[in-house]
């Protein structure tokens, strides 16, 4: 029995661990176990990504609610950047967030419209910086199984404008005795070859005057000895319609409106190559181009077409830059007195032939050389002393350079340097106590109390220094050593122009091309300056 029972015992075990080894072994129904246990997460990441895909496409369309918001409240047909222009200082534009919360609510999806962003406008220099951002939470419809029933989703949108820099330019420019003096050599040799001003005697130049003399006044030049030393002597081609022949006019500024013939000399003397003149010329107000048989280029000619290439250039950039009344430009020139010629103005596209427009006062910038009987000028010398007073009076505000109306301002003086206190009235020669005790001495301004007090105003000076030409053989006799003096003084000159220019503002010029290219670069210069330093 015992043995019996021990076989049954076995027989049983075995079968049971053969069951247990087939259960191990049978993978059938392994799939739909698996699945019951995975269905749960599976579900749930699903219902995440519908979720997120869900809060993904609404925060797309509320960004670019708030992008489209920055954009407006910066562009240039808001009224916020109208605002931010006339601000004298930094920080917020009023009613810049009202502008900003206004446009993103209109570009909201229905769902989302009380949806109220945190916008800020803020003026920085010349930034105008726009920035909305927002944040809202989107509910779930899976993930709530979980225990999240929202999504937070929150976004930012920045958008900046760099205003243009409004600037004012006050041109004071020299049209003194000295400005009269030929642009070349070529054309001073043109000059001196038929000129017969101050010609004859102890006190004359032989060899020909090398200024255009400006006085026109009958009488101002001695014709014969009797009349005074030096004189004239005779006139080229005395008689004819243009000369006056006989009354002794200086012929120098007369001969540079009608031209010669031939453009150039090698050799001669007035006596034989006055002739060359062309006397039956109708006389130039303005002498575009050196060399030319039609007129003999002065400074203040080649001065006077440079600001013409400036005028073209300023309208070219406001024009690129699509900006109205960036620019406004003023002629000012000066001898005794500074003058208002062509206050400021937007209207900078005119042309030089066309009267009535800045462009054709600047080309007639010739006519304005000291002629002895112009009252807004004066007479006589280079009067700096009252010159720059009167531009700091005559600038009344010194803007940020944020709009039109809140403009900077800039002065660009264009002269040769040499200060001379001569005054002169009716041919009668005196001096400026104001400017030196001893009129028969050329000095130069004085930048600590002429242009200190500009700068002080944050009033920026470029300077354009065209040099003083050296007087060849000066006559010692003349005009108690005026020669000399002016000479000697031409060393000093740079110095003290340098000395009233603000930093990096000081520009130097010797022939037309320069002058030009140097005040195109002044220009360009001062737009880039006020551009980054306001």
């Amino acid at each position: 029995m015992i043995r019996s029972t021990g076989k049954n015992f076995a027989a049983r075990f075995a079968r049971m661990r053969a069951l247990a080894a087939r259960f191990r072994s049978d993978r059938r129904g392994n799939v739909a176990v698996i699945s019951a246990l995975a269905a749960l997460p599976m579900v749930t990441a699903v219902g995440c990504v519908i979720d997120y895909s869900n809060a993904a496409m609404i925060r797309t369309k509320l960004q670019a609610a708030a992008d489209a918001a920055s954009l407006a409240t910066v562009s240039t047909n808001s009224t916020v950047l109208n605002t931010a222009q006339n601000m004298t200082t930094n920080g917020s534009v009023s009613g810049g967030s009202t502008f900003a919360n206004y446009f993103f609510t209109a570009n909201l999806p229905a769902a989302y419209s009380t949806l109220t962003p945190t916008s800020t406008v803020t003026k920085t220099g010349k930034v105008i910086t726009a920035t909305v951002a927002f944040s809202t939470t989107v509910s779930t419809y899976f993930m709530g199984i979980i225990g999240y029933k929202t999504i937070t989703i929150a976004g930012t949108s920045t958008s900046s404008y760099t205003m243009p820099a409004y600037i004012n330019f006050y041109l004071m420019l020299d049209v003194s005795g000295s400005m009269s003096f030929p642009s070349t050599t070529a054309e001073q040799q043109r000059l001196m070859a038929v000129n017969p001003d101050n010609l004859n005697g102890s006190n004359g130049y032989p060899s020909g005057c090398q200024f255009a003399c400006h006085f026109t006044a009958q009488g101002a030049c001695a014709q014969t000895s009797s009349q005074g030393n030096p004189w004239q002597g005779p006139i080229p081609a005395a008689g004819s319609s243009t000369n006056p022949g006989s009354g002794g006019y200086c012929q120098g500024f007369i001969i540079s409106r009608l031209g010669t013939t031939p453009a150039t000399f090698t050799s001669g003397t007035n006596p034989t190559n006055g002739n060359n003149v062309n006397w039956s010329n109708t006389p130039v107000t303005s002498c575009s181009t050196p060399g030319t048989t039609s007129c003999i280029q002065l400074r203040a000619d080649a001065v006077g077409y440079a600001v013409n290439a400036l005028l073209a250039t300023a309208y070219a950039s406001e024009t690129a830059a699509g900006v109205t009344n960036q620019f406004k430009i003023g002629l000012y020139p000066f001898i005794v007195n500074l003058y208002s010629y062509f206050p400021l103005t937007t209207s900078i596209n005119g042309s030089s032939t066309s009267s009535g427009t800045i462009n054709y006062a600047a080309a007639q910038l010739a006519t304005l050389l000291d002629t002895g009987v112009n009252t807004n000028l004066g007479s006589g010398g280079t009067h700096f002393e009252n010159a720059f007073p009167s531009m700091n009076s005559l600038i009344t505000t010194v803007g940020t350079g944020g709009s039109s109306t809140n403009a900077l301002p800039y002065v660009f003086l264009i002269t040769d340097g040499s200060q001379d206190c001569q005054t002169q009235s009716g041919g009668n020669w005196g001096g400026d106590a104001g400017c030196s005790p001893d009129y028969n001495s050329a000095t130069t301004l004085n930048a600590t109390t002429l242009c200190a007090p500009l700068k002080a105003r944050g009033i920026t000076i470029a300077v354009l220094y065209i040099p003083y030409g050296q007087i060849v053989d000066p006559n010692p006799n003349f005009a108690n050593a005026e020669d000399t003096y002016a000479n000697d003084n031409i060393p000093n000159i740079p110095a003290s122009l340098q000395a009233c220019a603000s930093p990096d503002f000081f520009y130097t010029a010797n022939t037309p091309a320069d002058i030009t290219s140097a005040l195109l670069t002044m220009f360009e210069q001062a737009v880039s300056t006020a551009h980054v330093s306001n």
